[in-house]
């Protein structure tokens, strides 16, 4: 896959959030899914302007999206190259009023991102990158040109910590108790949507342990982005996050972090310590 098809796909990121900013901070009405979480016309809007300009890009790969996820296992089983849509991740930051909801477009290839761009329509900017690319860059209406990200782990552990702002559980508390408990109590910073995936990218911030539920799209471009960066995403069995084809789009537990940080094993060891306790003390009630 060339640029000329990158250039056009961040093109397609940066017309979702025209879409989109229209809605913001109007009092729009919300629905609720099947699955509890809220919908908007905003994301039905960015997303049908994904689907359309995918489709116009090239029809022959598959498109799965948050708002059309209705594809039975047996048709997507057999894609080897697919994009992997959020056109609005971050809906509760969105419906709030707040900046940091963002729209992500994931290649997928053998069941790896490889390749995403994050929108963050509110600023204007956007974060792409890739395995593909063998980098990722950041891009905003305040710099001339797209700036280069790296990470940047701290020798002695994390030296700053991101969490979701809305979703938790025991687990994830647990965790950020140890964390601070056990490495010297790295800063904690709070954030929506896969802004936080693009922190730890940007070298702002080390580390985004999640214990509490995600799905695929939440997830994949912007951990393209990151590993792009030099970061990686591991479940807790220290193997990548990745996204094979199965019943549910629901992800494991992972950690966001940079690939050489030298406390890595530590912090997954921590994660591990943590699941476990909480499932423990389920047990018990």
């Amino acid at each position: 896959m060339n640029s000329t098809v990158f250039e056009a796909v961040i093109a397609l990121a940066q017309q979702a959030g025209s879409c989109i900013l229209p809605y913001w901070r109007t009092g729009l009405q919300v629905q609720e899914k099947s699955d509890a979480s809220p919908v908007t016309a905003a994301d039905m809007a960015a997303h049908q302007c994904i689907l359309s300009g995918l489709r116009a890009l090239d029809p022959s790969i598959p498109v799965l999206s948050e708002e059309d996820c209705s594809i039975p296992l047996h048709e997507r089983q057999h894609w080897t190259r697919w994009w992997l849509v959020d056109p609005l991740d971050g809906t509760k930051e969105f419906i709030q009023g707040s900046e940091e909801f963002t729209v992500n477009i994931a290649l997928i290839e053998q069941g790896q991102a490889v390749w995403g761009v994050v929108g963050l329509p509110a600023k204007q900017a956007y974060y792409y990158g890739g395995s593909l690319q063998q980098a990722a860059w950041y891009c905003s209406p305040t710099e001339r040109h797209a700036l280069k990200i790296p990470v940047q782990p701290h020798t002695l552990g994390p030296s700053s910590i991101i969490a979701s702002r809305r979703h938790t559980n025991p687990a994830q508390e647990q965790l950020l108790h140890l964390i601070q408990e056990t490495l010297g109590t790295p800063e904690l910073r709070s954030a929506g949507s896969s802004l936080k995936f693009c922190l730890v990218a940007e070298g702002q911030v080390e580390c985004y342990p999640r214990l509490s539920p995600t799905a695929q799209w939440d997830t994949a471009a912007a951990q393209a982005v990151l590993e792009g960066a030099g970061g990686v995403v591991l479940t807790l069995d220290g193997s990548p996050l990745t996204y094979e084809a199965r019943q549910d789009f629901i992800n494991p537990a992972f950690l966001a972090l940079p690939a050489k940080a030298p406390w890595r094993d530590q912090i997954l060891a921590l994660a591990c310590s943590s699941q476990s306790f909480a499932t423990a003390a389920q047990s018990k009630h």
